[in-house]
């Protein structure tokens, strides 16, 4: 009798306690805001390799499997770091005043080339403070389909169109610079970001750069661009090619406008 009791009583025991207590890390009360930003500087420090749900569980003081309330796979966790990235895109450019209509017009810039400009600038900082986790703005959409990608990024995606069909230009049109703006801006981080240098404490050029490493006779034209390569475009280039893909790309209707 006395165990049927105890069983009883252990049956009317609240297990949520228990509960939110494997979600209180060291750093308090789990959000998925929090797991997010500790993910990110996780990969910050160590690159993507180093992530993984026991690793972030450790970093954050709890058990691995607290965390699967806030992603529910490591591809979830990966998803959450693209939506944290696009999120942080989407605080600077709160954080920076829009250019007004007519400080574009004075610079002899239509308001959506600008609003393009500003967009793809902020991003471009955006990819250089985390760089480590560049590559899942590729991997991962190639993996998700769009309408299960993470809501800041169909926001942006929504911002981009926005800008465009509000300028006048057909769908046509605005298919065509969508793919070209999201191609050039990614395309461009990712070869900026590339490593170039071999032995980053070695002060001759060429051997810094692993020349010795390439063969002369196979490689000559490589050998002879590489210094040049090896130098970051900047925002000056990624603007330059920008411009020049949405001339190529809106020539047809502002000839009609």
């Amino acid at each position: 009798m006395a165990k049927e009791q105890a069983e009883a009583r252990g049956k009317d025991v609240d297990p949520a306690p228990a509960r939110r207590a494997s979600d209180r890390g060291r750093y308090g009360r789990l959000s998925r805001e929090r797991v997010l930003a500790s993910a990110l500087e996780l990969v910050d420090r160590e690159g993507l390799s180093a992530l993984s749900m026991r690793r972030l569980g450790a970093e954050l003081g709890v058990e691995a499997m607290a965390l699967y309330r806030y992603a529910a796979s490591k591809d979830a966790l990966l998803d959450g770091l693209v939506e944290a990235l696009y999120l942080e895109l989407e605080e600077r450019l709160a954080a920076e005043p829009e250019p007004e209509a007519s400080a574009a017009a004075a610079a002899d810039a239509p308001a959506w080339r600008t609003g393009l400009h500003r967009v793809a600038r902020t991003m471009y900082d955006v990819c250089l403070t985390h760089p480590q986790a560049v590559p899942l703005l590729a991997t991962r959409m190639l993996a998700v389909p769009l309408a299960q990608r993470p809501a800041a990024v169909l926001r942006n995606h929504e911002r981009l169109l926005a800008l465009l069909l509000e300028a006048g230009f057909d769908e046509a049109t605005t298919a065509a610079v969508f793919r070209a703006f999201t191609a050039w801006l990614l395309g461009y981080v990712s070869v900026e970001l590339q490593p170039m240098v071999d032995n980053p404490e070695e002060p001759d050029p060429a051997f810094r750069l692993g020349l010795h490493r390439m063969s002369p006779q196979e490689l000559p034209r490589l050998r002879q661009a590489a210094p040049a390569l090896a130098e970051p475009g900047g925002l000056e280039g990624l603007t330059a090619g920008l411009d020049a893909l949405l001339d190529r790309l809106t020539r047809a209707d502002r000839r009609e406008q």
